[in-house]
């Protein structure tokens, strides 16, 4: 096992995946010679050079547009957005040439790119910086979008991704890079459209991702010590929703509490509890809890910040109402 750091976890997957791959290229702001805003690509230029590690100027429709291009060629492009949010420049590539040209070729171009970066709501960095993007992304056909929250699943699903013959959407959120995993020194690949069963639980279903899955777990550990006994989801795949796993754990607990960093209106949430109830809403005993960030741009004071997203012990009140309520 290899003790990894996620900004590590993410740069091993890029570095094996270029060894394995020829077709494999990186593009991006900074993502050369200074190795990436958040060292993802550290060292990697000096390893691979100017036509695989690609160091570009502040225009991101322009590059995103040129990777689209690169893989309907048949290589493999990584864009790395130095934050998300930037990438809304290139919405238009993103969404009129990544997640429409397979369809619109009749299927004579695939679109093998994998679109990464840093997201979600920081410490003080701005409401530019600090926009949680996944809603955005989500109406878009075509795609594929995954949320890593683990060194694990990051490595393994940035594989994954890099594998794939579909646009895919990866988000990482800048909090967690200094997170701290044993990882497999094997190699290993994870599924792009599977949830994990973070802890297996009778009482209450708890559905959550990226950041968020922590603070689902730290409220979880003191709940347990009250006698309760929660069932935690990783999402993972925030596109195609992987309904059935969510279904199973809904059968068992029929109560439901969905923790996300996104914003309520139009969020992640909303588009959950719109599948569960089309197919599992005879299982619920009680309405749906959605916990989600306040509607409004992330504000850079440090206290006003910290009280747009969910925290533990909002997590914790919630269980409680649930369980507590007469059925």
């Amino acid at each position: 096992m290899n003790k990894l750091l996620m900004f590590d976890a993410l740069r091993e997957a890029t570095d094996e995946e270029m060894q394995r791959d020829q077709r494999v290229f990186v593009i991006g702001e900074d993502v050369g010679h200074y190795g990436g805003s958040y060292k993802v690509t550290k060292d990697l230029h000096a390893k691979y050079g100017d036509l695989r590690i690609l160091d570009t100027p502040i225009a991101e429709n322009s590059f995103t547009g040129m990777a689209i291009g690169a893989a309907m060629t048949g290589l493999r492009p990584i864009v790395e957005g130095m934050n998300m949010s930037f990438l809304l420049l290139a919405f238009n590539q993103i969404a009129n040439n990544a997640g429409m040209l397979r369809y619109t070729s009749g299927g004579n171009f695939k679109i093998p790119i994998v679109i990464r970066g840093p997201g979600g709501v920081g410490r003080q960095l701005g409401a530019e910086h600090s926009q949680r993007l996944e809603a955005y992304f989500q109406a878009i056909p075509g795609l594929k979008i995954v949320a890593c929250s683990t060194p694990y699943n990051a490595k393994g699903l940035l594989k994954s991704a890099i594998r794939d013959d579909n646009p895919v959407i990866l988000f990482e959120h800048v909090l967690l890079y200094n997170l701290q995993e044993n990882l497999p020194k094997s190699d290993y690949l994870l599924p792009l459209d599977k949830a994990e069963i973070v802890r297996p639980g009778a009482d209450i279903t708890i559905i959550t991702y990226s950041r968020m899955r922590h603070h689902v777990v730290q409220a979880v550990d003191i709940l347990v010590q009250e006698g309760y006994d929660p069932e935690i989801i990783d999402l993972i795949s925030l596109k195609p929703l992987d309904i059935n796993t969510i279904g199973l754990s809904i059968i068992k607990t029929h109560k439901v509490i969905i923790v996300e960093e996104c914003m309520k209106t139009g969020g992640i949430g909303a588009e959950l509890i719109a599948q569960i109830n089309d197919n599992f809403f005879d299982q619920l005993d009680l309405p749906i809890i959605r916990l989600s960030s306040q509607d409004i741009p992330t504000p850079y004071n440090g206290k006003l910040e910290k009280a747009t997203v969910i925290h533990p012990h909002q997590i914790i009140e919630s269980v409680r109402m649930l369980l507590n309520s007469k059925v």
